[in-house]
């Protein structure tokens, strides 16, 4: 599977795997062959930010 392009599909799924999945973003991002920092800044560009506390983007 592959993330989403879109970025509020992302936001979705991303959180969903952070919740069930993965203890933070760098871990899945290297699970599906992409930067942690891509994923942040395209959801940054949307206006959500990495929680490290709540492992989640909000």
């Amino acid at each position: 599977m592959t993330l989403p392009k879109d970025p509020i599909i992302l936001l979705s799924t991303v959180n969903t795997l952070l919740r069930d999945k993965y203890s933070n973003v760098e871990q899945l991002a290297e699970d599906y062959g992409v930067s942690a920092k891509d994923i942040k800044d395209k959801l940054g560009q949307v206006g959500y930010e990495y929680d490290e506390g709540l492992n989640q983007f909000k």
